[in-house]
């Protein structure tokens, strides 16, 4: 039986309007997280006794070191410097009487992982939280034009996720309960001009993390990638919150809603509304060498401004 030219537009149009109203059913659970996978409580202590967050003494690390002390977890602080994890230590047992263990380690090396696994032994974790990162150059630029840290990236990006959760998945497997959150960034989701090699890595973790919540949600793991856009943070330049610039710690306790929705999320409804839009853009606009030029040609401008000012 063959198709008429009416009958096939009518079809596609049928599974089009099918398809955005799966998207908006799909946006639903975020404007109601409470309803669609209500997270209790006691959900965070019921996975075990303690939180591990790395890059924990700034920005989104310290946020979620101290809203999972506020949910009844102790918390294992791994980072590497220690003056701050001493101050976020002092102020999560002063505001919350939990305890608090601090690694100190610089992530961009490789030898750091036997040292934290003795640290962590006989520690029953319930949470790991794989966030420490770190940009290949603070402004974007051209590949070439950046440092030579590319080891270092990898190292702190990449094989940390790594090698974390194979200390830690361990004996979540053995008790069939545990919480991994990856915090990746919503420019995982296309090869992004300027930050290439940022972009590639939170695009790896994304994937490790979707692949591995396959492998071991039915075995009582809920493993999440955390994908937010912007974050007013160090890494970020301090930059202005606003209605889409997120806070660290509201954009953390906003985050933490959503762990049962499913393995990725962007951690907030207005990053989630973003991302939407963002991807309705083609990729070839991004990947222009006109825009490219124009950024490098705003930054060049704002720097010689700000040296004017000074």
């Amino acid at each position: 039986m063959e198709l008429t030219l009416q009958q096939f537009f009518s079809l596609l149009g049928f599974l089009l309007c099918s398809y955005f109203l799966l998207k908006c059913f799909g946006f639903l659970k975020y404007l109601f997280p409470h309803q669609w996978g209500p997270v209790p409580l006691s959900f965070f202590r019921s996975m075990g006794e303690w939180a591990v967050v790395t890059g924990a003494g700034d920005g989104i690390g310290k946020e979620y070191a101290i809203e999972l002390a506020k949910r009844g977890m102790n918390i294992v602080m791994i980072s590497r410097t220690l003056e701050k994890m001493n101050a976020v230590a002092k102020e999560i047992e002063e505001s919350t009487g939990r305890n608090v263990k601090i690694i100190q380690v610089d992530f961009t090396k490789q030898s750091i992982y036997e040292d934290i696994k003795q640290n962590l032994s006989g520690m029953e974790i319930g949470i790991l939280v794989n966030n420490v990162g770190m940009l290949h150059n603070p402004e974007p630029c051209r590949f070439l034009d950046g440092p030579e840290t590319d080891e270092g990236l990898i190292n702190c990006n990449i094989t940390s996720a790594v090698k974390m959760t194979r200390i830690i998945l361990t004996q979540m497997e053995e008790r069939k309960r545990g919480l991994i959150l990856n915090i990746s960034s919503a420019i995982c989701y296309f090869p992004c001009p300027l930050y290439s090699l940022y972009s590639a890595s939170k695009a790896f973790v994304t994937s490790f993390s979707k692949a591995l919540n396959a492998e071991y949600k039915s075995k009582g793991i809920v493993i999440q990638a955390v994908t937010p856009y912007g974050v007013s943070t160090a890494m970020t330049g301090r930059i202005p919150t606003n209605i889409i610039t997120k806070a660290a710690d509201d954009f953390v306790r906003e985050s933490l809603n959503y762990i049962k929705l499913g393995d990725e999320t962007f951690g907030s409804i207005a990053h989630e509304v973003l991302g939407r839009i963002i991807h309705c853009i083609p990729l070839w606009l991004i990947h222009s060498t006109t825009v490219q030029e124009h950024i490098l040609n705003f930054i060049s401008k704002n720097r010689k401004d700000g040296s004017k000012n000074m």
